[in-house]
């Protein structure tokens, strides 16, 4: 054996090892959910794996959302109880409760059999396999998409838009599809969409392709909107949160800072809100 021919072996050896503890640290897919498990997320080639999902809010603690919030949780409930239902765009600013929303609401319906399933966009593809696992499945899922969007170029919206209707692999009647973007129609849009012109960028009848980038967000039955906060909103939710985190202050020792910190961020939202409560929370609590 030439020494060429021995120094391959040794590197062919090592490389099966190396593919023989990846193999043993891969995750396992599930064939079914059990009890115990509230989340999943799928995962191309391996199937739905368990994850931790740790929900930190409650619905009292989401302040001027309650009109988005009751139409959320009555959607689910209806979802739940085998009654029609519709699936569900929660589309707005940043920051503003939409995934803690839909977190605090699918919390309080896992004692009923609900379970989650998360997908992220570039999954899609693997929809009839999705759809063939959940119709397996003794459960009612809510499908999460999280901030669900599109670039300009990006066609993939369409697997989704066939998924959500019309496709033979359409959502199974034991799930529905809860999504979050910060986009209402989850595509960008352009001044020269809203041009009359007849020829663009060498399209012909140009409208009608917006009509069907757009037609994707018309899937959804409920759109729930999100909006930024008010200055007085801002504060409101401040003080909520450092009630929750035990530092009982009247505003008008903390409003100055609470809003620079606002400021420094250029938004008002709920993230923002809670962000400072902990930041001036925890000084309060270490003495500063």
């Amino acid at each position: 054996m030439t020494l060429d021919t021995e120094l391959a072996n040794q590197v062919l050896q090592k490389a099966r090892q190396l593919l023989d503890r990846l193999e043993s640290t891969k995750p396992t897919p599930l064939n079914d959910c059990r009890d115990n498990i509230y989340a999943l997320r799928w995962n191309s080639g391996l199937g739905a794996q368990s994850i931790a999902w740790e929900n930190k809010v409650e619905r009292n603690d989401l302040l001027h959302i309650e009109s988005q919030a009751k139409l959320l949780y009555d959607n689910t409930q209806q979802f739940v109880r085998g009654y029609p239902a519709n699936n569900v765009l929660l589309w707005g600013s940043r920051g503003t409760g939409k995934s803690s929303l839909l977190q605090a609401t699918l919390s309080e319906f896992f004692s009923q059999g609900l379970r989650v399933l998360e997908i992220i966009r570039n999954d899609f593809h693997d929809w009839p396999n999705i759809v063939a696992w959940v119709q397996q499945q003794q459960y009612r899922f809510i499908l999460f998409c999280d901030d669900l969007s599109f670039d300009a170029n990006d066609d993939s919206y369409k697997q989704i838009k066939a998924a959500l209707d019309g496709s033979l692999n359409a959502v199974p009647d034991n799930a529905l599809v809860y999504a979050t973007s910060n986009r209402r129609h989850l595509l960008p849009e352009k001044m020269t969409d809203n041009l009359t012109a007849q020829h663009i960028d060498g399209e012909i009848h140009h409208g009608e392709a917006v009509e069907e980038a757009i037609s994707l967000s018309d899937r959804f039955g409920l759109w729930l909107a999100f909006h930024p906060l008010t200055q007085d909103q801002y504060l409101q939710i401040v003080q909520h949160w450092l009630s929750r985190f035990g530092v009982e202050q009247q505003e008008e020792v903390w409003r100055e800072e609470a809003l620079r910190w606002a400021l420094q961020r250029g938004s008002r939202s709920g993230r923002i809100a809670n962000q400072f409560s902990r930041h001036y929370a925890g000084r309060i609590l270490l003495g500063e």
